[in-house]
């Protein structure tokens, strides 16, 4: 399962999904998916987007886990 932290990073940030869809010109129903987990995929233009906006990598932003409790792999 792979797991998604934009909430996390968005939180941190103090960022309103309004912020994100403004500003990265990203569909909001992508981001709200993505921020809520309940997407099953993203396209690589959205996740780069998301990155150059939130200053991040790629494996800051998404993360791969063992099973849907998020523990990650040994």
């Amino acid at each position: 399962m792979i797991k998604c932290h934009l909430s996390a990073i968005m939180g941190a940030k103090r960022l309103k999904i309004a912020d994100v869809v403004r500003d990265a010109e990203i569909n909001r129903n992508t981001v709200t998916r993505l921020y809520h987990e309940t997407n099953n995929r993203i396209d690589f233009d959205t996740l780069e987007k998301l990155c150059r906006y939130l200053n991040c990598d790629v494996g800051d932003l998404l993360e791969i886990t063992d099973d849907e409790d998020g523990r990650t792999p040994q």
